[in-house]
C-alpha cells in the first residue's frame, strides 16, 4: 500500500501511508485509537475507497470495491466486532455464503466433515468447537476463533487481524499463537493489529505506527523496546501506565459486602470492597468473573446469602434496584450492552440518567461535559453519533454515563478491553480518582499486569468460586496457579 489517503465529512484520517508485509510474515500495525489503523485494514479489504494511492498484490495494482473482492483476491479479514449468524451451527458460519453443492442442493456432510477436517488441521479441540455446535452457545472466546477458522478456511494469501485475542484468554490465547505459526509455515502475510503488547512483541517480525493517520516509522521487532513502541504512540513512557496508589489506601468503610451469596452461576462468595479501594477479579475464561458482576447488578440476581451495599441489606433483581442501591456496572461489550450506536456522545452519556432519574437528569447531566474532559475524550468527536467513534472514545462515553450517576460501587467488567494504552492510562486514572472521591472499584479482567498494576488485592475465581486472594505484589504465575488449580487456595 502505497501514499494511502483517506477522509471522512472533510476530516483527513490517513495521510499518505505506506504499508507492506511479505509472505509468511507478521507484520504489526500499532498505534492509539483513532490513529488509522482499521481505516487503512479497510481500505485493503474493500471496504473503504482510498482517495488516494495505490495497493498492489504481488506487484500488480488491484482495486477492491467490494470485500467479496478483496476475499476473491486472497485478502481476508477478522474483525473485532463479530460477523456470525448466531442461529446457524459452526460449520454453516465457517461456509456461509461458500456453502458445497451437490445436485443444486447444499452438502451438508460435506460441509460439516470439511469444517471437523479444517478445526482438526488447525489443532482446535472437537470438545472445545463442535462443527454441529449453534454459534449462539459458544462464549465469546469460541466464537473469536469461528471467525478465525472462517477466515483461514478461504485461499488467503493475506490475512488481517483486528485485535483477535481481545476477547480471548489462556488456552485461547496460546491456540491464537498456534494458528499463526501454522499460517506463517504456509507461507500467508499476516496484518497484526493489537493493543496487547506482548503479542506484538511475541508474534511480529515487523511494526508499523502510526499517529493521528501519519506513518510514524516501520521498524523491525528485534530492533525495538516495549518503551520506545510506548511512546512512539502516545509519548510517553511504558512505566507511566500504572497511576500510583495513595499513601492512605483504603478506607474502614465497607460499601459492598458479600456474605455465601450465590446463584445458578456462582456459589459460596464472600467479599467485601470498601470505600476507596480497587478489589481485583482474575480467573480463566468461564471461571464466573462476569457471572459475578452480572449477580451483584440484578442482571442474573443472587438467589442466596446476603448481600449489603453501604450497610444495607439489598438483593437487586434488576438493573434499575441496582442503580438505586448505589451499583454501576461498565460491562465487557460496549457495543451490544452499552451505547446506543445511532445516537451522539450527549445523548448516550444521559442513558441511565434519562431512564432511572428523569427528573433530576437536566442538572447533573451538566457535569458530562467535564466528566468526559477528564477522560481525555477527543472534544472534535463531540458531535457525531458514537458508532464513528474510536474504540476508546466509545468506552469513555460508556464510563461517563455511569459516573454521572454518582455510584458508590463501581463495577469494572473488562473496561480497557481493545482500546489503546493512551486511553488505557486514562481509565486508570479515573479509577483511582473516583477511589481517592471515596468510590468501591470491583475490577475485573484478563490482563493480569492491569490487575497487579491497579489493584489494591486481587480475588481469583474458578467454577463459580473465589479460591484465592493476592496482593498487589504476588507474580502473574502466582495468580495462574491458582487459577488453575495448580496450587493450594492462598492469600497475602
Amino acid at each position: 500500500m502505497t501514499g494511502i489517503v483517506k477522509s471522512f465529512f472533510g476530516v483527513d484520517v490517513l495521510h499518505g501511508v505506506d504499508f507492506d508485509v511479505r509472505p509468511g510474515e507478521v507484520h504489526a500495525l500499532v498505534g492509539e485509537n483513532g490513529a488509522g489503523k482499521s481505516t487503512l485494514m479497510k481500505v485493503l479489504a474493500g471496504v473503504h475507497r482510498a482517495d488516494a494511492g495505490t495497493v498492489r498484490l504481488d506487484g500488480a495494482v488491484v482495486e477492491f470495491g467490494h470485500p467479496l473482492d478483496a476475499q476473491h483476491a486472497g485478502v481476508t479479514t477478522v474483525y473485532q466486532e463479530f460477523n456470525l449468524l448466531p442461529e446457524r451451527t459452526v460449520a454453516q458460519n465457517v461456509f456461509l455464503g461458500r456453502e458445497p453443492r451437490r445436485r443444486g442442493l447444499v452438502d451438508r456432510r460435506r460441509m460439516r466433515q470439511e469444517t471437523a477436517d479444517l478445526l482438526d488441521d488447525l489443532g482446535v479441540d472437537r470438545t472445545v468447537l463442535d462443527p454441529d455446535r449453534r454459534v449462539a452457545s459458544l462464549s465469546v472466546a469460541q466464537q473469536q476463533v469461528v471467525e478465525i477458522v472462517k477466515a483461514m478456511s478461504m485461499q488467503t494469501r493475506v490475512i488481517c487481524m483486528d485485535e483477535p485475542t481481545a476477547a480471548l484468554a489462556g488456552a485461547e490465547v496460546d491456540l491464537l499463537y498456534r494458528l499463526v505459526r501454522t499460517l506463517q509455515s504456509r507461507g500467508v502475510a499476516i496484518v497484526y493489529v493489537s493493543h496487547r503488547l506482548v503479542e506484538i512483541f511475541d508474534l511480529s517480525d515487523r511494526i508499523t505506527v502510526l499517529k493521528d493517520g501519519h506513518l510514524v516509522h516501520t521498524v523491525d521487532t528485534a530492533a525495538t523496546t516495549p518503551d520506545d513502541l510506548v511512546r512512539d504512540m502516545v509519548g510517553r513512557n511504558l512505566g507511566s501506565f500504572f497511576p500510583a496508589r495513595t499513601d492512605d489506601g483504603p478506607s474502614d468503610e465497607v460499601l459492598l459486602s458479600l456474605s455465601d451469596a450465590g446463584n445458578h452461576d456462582v456459589d459460596g462468595i464472600d467479599l467485601e470492597v470498601r470505600a476507596g479501594e480497587v478489589v481485583g477479579v482474575a480467573g480463566l475464561q468461564g471461571s464466573g468473573r462476569t457471572e459475578l458482576a452480572h449477580a451483584v447488578f440484578g442482571l442474573r440476581p443472587f438467589t442466596r446469602g446476603t448481600m449489603r451495599v453501604r450497610g444495607q441489606d439489598v438483593r437487586p433483581t434488576s438493573a434499575r434496584e441496582a442503580i438505586t442501591a448505589g451499583i454501576a456496572l461498565v460491562t465487557e461489550d460496549r457495543k451490544a450492552q452499552g451505547l446506543a450506536l445511532e445516537q451522539g456522545v450527549e445523548a448516550n452519556a444521559r442513558l441511565v440518567l434519562d431512564a432511572v432519574a428523569p427528573r433530576q437528569a437536566p442538572e447533573r447531566a451538566a457535569r458530562i461535559p467535564d466528566l468526559l474532559s477528564s477522560l481525555e475524550f477527543s472534544a472534535r468527536s463531540g458531535s457525531r453519533e458514537v458508532r464513528y467513534l474510536s474504540g476508546g472514545n466509545q468506552q469513555k462515553v460508556v464510563l461517563t454515563k455511569w459516573l454521572v450517576t454518582d455510584p458508590a460501587v463501581l463495577v469494572l467488567d473488562e473496561p480497557t478491553r481493545g482500546i489503546d494504552v493512551g486511553a488505557k492510562r486514562a481509565v486508570y486514572d479515573l479509577v483511582r480518582d473516583r477511589c481517592a472521591a471515596g468510590v468501591g472499584v470491583l475490577l475485573i479482567s484478563s490482563e493480569l499486569p492491569e490487575l497487579l498494576g491497579v489493584a489494591d488485592r486481587i480475588v481469583v475465581m474458578r467454577d463459580g468460586r473465589l479460591v484465592g486472594e493476592v496482593g498487589p505484589d504476588a507474580s502473574e504465575s502466582d495468580i495462574l496457579a491458582i487459577a488453575a488449580g495448580a496450587t493450594g487456595e492462598a492469600a497475602a
